[in-house]
């Protein structure tokens, strides 16, 4: 039978290779053909695994033995900072030219244990250190509602993947919104969990304390099935939780749902995302849900505060690519002389321009306390503020990001701007708490249809009511 890929969920899919509409090998076939239509123009992937239709017989073996999990047979997009054994991976740095991963990512060795099949690795910033895909060390990726346009980052090229139809589903990163952003710049769903939902082991650290492994999804009901698969302690990430102790709250009727008026109404906010997002509340209160107003008076530091912590853990991190071990290397005429030729010419603009500040921040003339410190401390603040909100109300809503879509180029030489595209996604990051942007609209721009979201927040491990919520609001 033809396979309806704009219509295919995982669910749709599963029930297709059981009952043998189609097999594992003509869906990974299908979206294989997209690729290679598209994927020149957009600049999604890196890199297309060659052994994908190998991947794809196994999964057919399996679910003619009768051992097919729902997730047997369905391709996956990876963005290129979680590790796959035997594969490149290189964070779209040139710095990792060449590397090649000895083990695999937590979330991939269960990906592989249920039959999942690899399409292969996207495109993203640098180190995930942007918000539109283009810090890449590869190129731009481009928007699939609009070519001129970002697909919004880090994690673009997974949310462009899955948003023209060349992966069903795809996994990113979300340190302040990376996976949020680009899915609601591409008119996908987007979910990054609690805090240790889902081990970080073998995703490369860029700011530890809020570093997450998230999920690009067409439906809802998509990303709440691999979170159910991903879930989970492991021992190899201290930061990890054993999931299934965090009480879900099962009331998903008549929720009371908060909305942040001061915030979502500052300045900076262009009038359609504004629009829609009270369109958005709205139907919320339709579906029978109390809307109430409610105060996160620190909220509006979180980009001060995020903007000390992340560049501080991710020069820290980084310093370990220095050319000695694996990818790039550059002789000079001494030790350090190769460590200035090496990251000099390896890492990006934005990357280098984050090391040096985060190196400043945590350095000893005093500015750790005056900064770095008390940037932890207001991180607790905000915090606080949730932990308050969330006595009053059991959702909180905002809109995913500022603006619409923009224009490539457009902000690149302005990193304020650049930066204030996390204006509503960093402070769930600090938090730690669960949150998912769904698509909600479309609005007009320079004649092009661009598509516009709504972000819902829930306390600590209450990814639950998100996916209840967020089901009835797609659907209805």
């Amino acid at each position: 039978m033809p396979i309806d890929l704009k219509t295919l969920t995982i669910k749709k899919a599963h029930k297709h290779l059981t009952d043998g509409d189609f097999s594992a090998v003509d869906l990974a076939t299908a979206y294989l053909e997209n690729i290679k239509l598209k994927n020149k123009e957009l600049n999604a992937y890196l890199e297309i695994f060659d052994d994908a239709l190998e991947q794809a017989t196994e999964a057919d073996n399996r679910i003619k033995a009768g051992k097919a999990t729902v997730l047997t047979g369905v391709p996956f997009a990876i963005k290129d900072n979680i590790l796959i054994k035997g594969r490149r991976a290189g964070s779209a740095s040139k710095i990792l030219e060449g590397y090649t991963a000895s083990y695999d990512a937590t979330v991939i060795e269960k990906l592989k244990k249920a039959g999942a099949i690899f399409l292969g690795r996207t495109n993203m910033d640098e180190f995930a250190m942007g918000a539109s895909t283009e810090t890449s060390g590869y190129g731009v990726t481009r928007n699939p509602h609009d070519l001129s346009r970002v697909p919004g980052g880090s994690s673009g090229g997974s949310a462009v993947a899955v948003a023209s139809e060349m992966a069903l589903v795809a996994l990113g990163s979300d340190t302040g919104g990376s996976v949020r952003q680009p899915a609601s710049f591409c008119g996908v769903v987007g979910l990054k969990p609690t805090y240790g939902a889902l081990s970080r082991y073998g995703l490369m650290a860029m700011a530890s304390s809020l570093d997450h492994i998230g999920c690009i999804t067409k439906t809802v009901s998509d990303a709440e099935i691999i979170f159910d698969f991903l879930k989970g302690r492991d021992p190899f990430d201290s930061t990890s939780i054993k999931f299934e102790t965090v009480n879900y709250k099962l009331q998903t009727k008549n929720l009371k749902i908060g909305i942040p008026t001061a915030f979502t109404e500052s300045k900076g906010i262009e009038p359609a995302v504004l629009s829609d997002f009270k369109k958005s509340v709205a139907k919320l209160k339709r579906l029978g849900h109390t809307i109430k107003e409610i105060s996160l008076p620190n909220v509006g530091y979180s980009i001060a505060v995020y903007y000390i912590i992340v560049p501080a853990e991710a020069s820290t991190n980084l310093a370990r690519f220095d050319g000695v071990k694996y990818g790039l290397h550059k002789d000079g005429k001494n030790l350090t002389e190769d460590y200035f030729l090496t990251r000099g010419e390896g890492f990006g603009k934005e990357v280098r321009r984050r090391i040096l500040l985060g190196a400043h921040v945590l350095s000893s003339n005093g500015y750790y306390d005056a900064y770095y410190n008390k940037a932890n401390l207001a991180r607790e603040v905000i915090r606080a503020d949730f932990e308050k909100a969330f006595k009053e109300v059991d959702i909180i809503a905002t809109p995913t990001a500022p603006t619409t879509a923009f224009k490539i180029g457009e902000k690149a030489n302005d990193s304020l701007q650049m930066y204030l595209a996390d204006i509503f996604t960093a402070p769930a990051n600090l938090a730690g708490i669960p949150a998912i942007s769904l698509p909600s609209g479309f609005c007009f721009v320079a004649g092009k249809k661009l598509p516009l979201s709504l972000q819902l927040m829930a306390n600590t491990g209450e990814e639950k009511s998100l996916f209840e919520l967020g089901k009835e609001f797609c659907e209805k």
